[in-house]
């Protein structure tokens, strides 16, 4: 594989010196681009770009002609997992995802099997080998999965949800039937993102969306349990350096002390949580990665530039930050309003790393 032109990103997660601070974009690729709404158009639909490794690729890359971003992200989505175990993946235009089969029975659940990436998925690591090649070293490729508890709840409900009804239920009723379910996927995302590691990527996250839903105990049990069984299982090392894992559960600040202790590297936070406060919780154990509101990208260039600066600021010297939005930039961003975010943040933060 090509060596790395830009390690900012890989650096930052390990807690190493930096000249500036890293960035990137949830959802960086996505609908926001008028680029990326032509290629979806070409591909006919969602499944048919997340399906068809040129043309993920070519999304992939799409931001990085935009902006001087630290990495990249593979384009995928977080159910292809429960795809792969036959529940009937598409999309609702406006309504987000739907499964044609969701799980309503305990023999539902005891039907699934742990997903073989390579197989069912292949068209996930044909992407990540494509991109990775695309790329030549000019950053870090990230890989990703949902976390089980994430999954499991559009596999129960249907699709998305406001109130979890019969995930929950599942759970307080039926914890022992939720663990299997939680059990086989945890062992499936496991073998998802050591696939995507073997084909290239060169760190990975986990996309807790809905972890901030549990109460505390349910939390630490029924999410944060399982994450910690996949970063234990993950490989640690791919072309001689460290593949860093990042959890990112929307809504858990509360929990950042636990999250510290799985085992990841770095820790995404939301913008409910302070990041100068999160720095003194964890301290030097993990990475931060966060948090600027995705909503201030619809401000002025000069708010935008002053929110930035304001995190950079709370967050202060030294290493272990990777700056990013609290969660995706949405659609109706101006791509405009992104470059303002991505060059204030290099251009800020340098006074806050020692010269390198």
């Amino acid at each position: 594989m090509t060596a790395l032109k830009n390690d900012r990103f890989l650096r930052a997660l390990m807690r190493q010196p930096v000249d500036v601070t890293p960035v990137w974009m949830m959802r960086q690729a996505g609908r926001y681009l008028p680029e990326y709404r032509q290629t979806r158009s070409r591909a006919g639909d969602f499944m048919g770009l997340c399906t068809n490794p040129e043309l993920a690729c070519e999304v992939t890359l799409q931001p990085l002609e935009r902006y001087p971003l630290d990495a990249a992200i593979l384009f995928s989505d977080i159910l292809t997992i429960p795809d792969a175990m036959g529940l009937g993946l598409y999309f609702e235009e406006g309504e987000g995802p739907r499964f044609r089969k969701p799980l309503r029975t305990e023999a539902d659940i005891s039907a699934l099997e742990v997903i073989d990436p390579k197989h069912e998925l292949s068209y996930v690591i044909d992407a990540v080998t494509t991109i990775r090649r695309e790329l030549n070293g000019r950053v870090p490729l990230i890989g990703f999965s949902g976390s089980p508890w994430t999954l499991a709840t559009y596999m129960i409900e249907g699709g998305s949800s406001r109130d979890f009804a019969r995930s929950k239920t599942m759970l307080y009723e039926q914890p022992e039937l939720m663990h299997q379910l939680l059990d086989v996927l945890a062992r499936s995302v496991i073998a998802y993102l050591n696939a995507q590691i073997a084909a290239g990527a060169q760190a990975v996250q986990i996309f807790d969306t809905w972890g901030g839903s549990l109460s505390h105990g349910a939390y630490r049990e029924f999410s944060l349990s399982y994450m910690r069984n996949i970063v234990a299982g993950l490989t640690k090392e791919s072309e001689g350096r460290p593949v860093p894992v990042i959890l990112f559960t929307k809504g858990g600040g509360q929990w950042l002390e636990s999250i510290a202790d799985s085992g990841c590297d770095g820790i995404g936070l939301d913008w409910t949580t302070d990041i100068s406060l999160a720095r003194q919780r964890v301290g030097q154990k993990v990475a931060l990665q966060g948090n600027m509101d995705p909503a201030i990208l619809r401000a002025s260039p000069q708010r935008i530039r002053q929110e930035v600066a304001a995190i950079l600021r709370q967050y202060g010297e030294g290493e272990g930050h990777i700056f990013n939005l609290g969660h995706g930039i949405t659609p109706d961003i101006s791509p405009e309003k992104a470059g303002v975010f991505v060059d204030a943040v290099h251009e800020y933060s340098a006074t806050y790393h020692r010269k390198t």
